[in-house]
């Protein structure tokens, strides 16, 4: 049971990793149309993205299904330009909001999962033959790094809204601006 805090580990260290800020991005994208009092909102949104990515995550894990590397590594940005486009383009005071953000959340939760499980496959290769356990701790870890992320960015969330009074949707255009300008430029190293 003593490799069990080292998949937590390197699940951490996989999803808080800045040489793979894609999934950060996409989780500040999900994030940024929530204010600082909707806090329990995020956390079904992020729970909702931790199962969709969970499922992929173990089915292309235990090899059940397998997936095109490429494929799903241009997938990613394209969730988070869909994501932050979404934000930029529907209207401030949307009911569906909540809904549709779960909706995304759980969908491109699916399409992260399946890019989560080429790194968990690498680190497993050739180490054991029972990766339920791995599996457990490593998604274990990305849910702790998410939260890690999460909760950074609503303390810069507080600061500029709290404390510098930015307008929310003036908030939300330009962390939703950024992403997008982000997600376009891996989508054409992508198609590259």
């Amino acid at each position: 049971m003593s490799e069990f805090p080292f998949y937590v580990k390197q699940g951490i260290n996989h999803i808080t990793d800045i040489q793979g800020f894609d999934h950060m991005l996409f989780i500040v994208s999900l994030c940024a149309v929530y204010k600082v009092s909707q806090w329990r909102n995020v956390l079904v949104l992020i729970t909702a993205f931790t199962i969709g990515h969970s499922v992929t995550l173990a089915l292309t894990a235990l090899n059940v299904i397998k997936v095109n590397r490429e494929l799903v590594e241009l997938l990613i940005p394209v969730t988070i330009l869909f994501t932050c486009v979404y934000n930029i383009i529907k209207p401030e005071k949307s009911k569906k909001l909540i809904s549709v953000n779960y909706f995304f959340a759980l969908f491109f939760g699916l399409i992260h999962g399946m890019g989560f499980s080429n790194f968990f496959k690498a680190m497993m290769m050739g180490i054991s033959d029972n990766i339920i356990v791995p599996l457990l701790a490593f998604n274990l870890g990305i849910e702790i790094g998410q939260l890690m992320i999460i909760a950074v960015f609503t303390v810069v969330l507080f600061a500029f809204t709290g404390i510098l009074k930015v307008r929310h949707r003036d908030w939300v255009l330009f962390v939703s601006g950024v992403g997008a300008g982000l997600a376009a430029e891996l989508i054409i190293k992508g198609l590259a």
